[in-house]
């Protein structure tokens, strides 16, 4: 089959590697009809190139047809129409039934030390073949695929494998008071879901991101947008009767621009050898932390921020005087999707789409592009928001 592979810093390829089988009776496989490359695939592109291996099938945002069941999957048969979540989980251990399907503790990657294992994310996260493939095989698929209809195109149900509950978890996190203010840090595809969503439950939202095509997607769907700069906080600011307001989603993670030192740290460990480079990515400050620290400074006393965004450093700066003087509550984590997936169902299905999931794709291209597609996504040409790749188009 083709799939998307990962060769090297800023280097993906569209080879040749076996089809995937049932290797356990908890196993399917999946035809692939659409899979879209997300922002921290970026991260394997660009930063975390020591935990890659050449020849990694990556990707964790599939959905298609089940082909082939082990014996002990019921749940699903061949022919169901299904979407994949990206973060590979049981479905009964103590984590996952506390709702934490994140934290898995069945498909933990004990080795480095991290949570369950994920799609097509390097060796910290399992180095599971991902979805950026024609055929895919899922892992405790009983309990990971979700069903879906036949009715409405892929772009109705693709989000629901990551951005979308990752937004909704986000927003929740975020815990914004009734009539309360949101405010959303980046407008890439998660925090355009983040910012719907605050609108969905209520909250007014704001959001600063430095990509024009970014903010008038966003503007359409009712939100109020900012370029980035110290003007917008203080405008914001003002806006919210000059507390800051109450919540703020951190939607952008470690790909934030601003600081000079951290984006050397980005390029150094994805070139040094990876003998010295992992140790450096696993206890070294290596983070862009502009959007964090934005987050901090702008939210209102005792509020919360809540963050979506990916960061890699285990030893980055964190302002905690301020923290503290604010009394901020601050969450985060992998997203549980499992959690959220059967919440959501009724809003991708609703026909009025109150979270505009048919609002999100820019650019639609066969999986052969894959290389082109990374390269436009990363540097946000050709007003690029969100690429989903086909592989059954030429």
């Amino acid at each position: 089959m083709k799939a998307v592979t990962w060769q090297g810093t800023r280097k993906v390829s569209v080879e040749d590697v076996p089809d995937p089988g049932i290797q356990q009776p908890t196993d399917a496989v999946i035809e692939v009809t659409s899979t879209a490359i997300c922002g921290s695939d970026l991260h394997l592109y660009e930063v975390l190139g020591p935990f890659m291996t050449a020849g990694d099938v990556i990707g964790h945002e599939p959905m298609g047809i089940v082909v082939e069941t082990g014996s002990q999957v019921t749940h699903v048969q061949v022919g169901d129409r299904v979407v994949v979540p990206f973060n590979i989980s049981c479905g009964h251990c103590a984590m996952c039934t506390a709702g934490l399907q994140s934290q898995c503790e069945t498909t933990q990657v004990t080795e480095y030390g991290s949570g369950a294992a994920l799609l097509g994310y390097s060796k910290l996260y399992g180095q599971v073949p991902g979805g950026q493939a024609q055929f895919l095989r899922v892992p405790h698929a009983d309990y990971g695929l979700v069903k879906v209809g036949t009715e409405l195109p892929d772009d109705r149900y693709l989000f629901l494998s990551d951005i979308l509950p990752t937004a909704w978890q986000g927003v929740k996190y975020a815990d914004v008071p009734a009539g309360g203010t949101l405010a959303v840090l980046g407008l890439g595809p998660v925090g355009q879901f983040c910012a719907r969503i605050g609108l969905h439950l209520g909250a007014r939202v704001v959001a600063i991101d430095p990509v024009a095509e970014r903010r008038a997607m966003a503007s359409r769907h009712g939100v109020e947008v900012f370029d980035m700069g110290e003007d917008s906080v203080e405008a914001i600011r003002e806006a919210t009767s000059g507390r800051g307001p109450d919540a703020v989603v951190d939607a952008v993670g470690m790909e934030a621009h601003g600081s000079p030192v951290a984006g050397l740290a980005h390029r150094a460990a994805s070139l040094l050898p990876d003998v010295v480079a992992k140790p450096m990515m696993q206890h070294a400050g290596v983070d862009r932390l502009q959007a964090l620290h934005t987050a901090i400074e702008l939210v209102r006393r005792g509020g919360t921020v809540s963050l979506s965004g990916v960061y890699g450093g285990a030893a980055s700066p964190m302002p905690l005087l301020t923290m503290f003087d604010k009394q901020l509550q601050l969450r985060m984590g992998q997203c549980n999707v499992r959690a959220w997936t059967d919440q959501l169902m009724d809003l991708v299905e609703d026909p009025a789409d109150p979270l505009g999931t048919a609002d999100l794709v820019t650019h639609r291209l066969p999986l052969s592009q894959a290389p082109e597609a990374y390269e436009m996504f990363q540097k946000k040409q050709d007003g690029c928001i969100k690429v989903v790749l086909d592989p059954k188009a030429s």
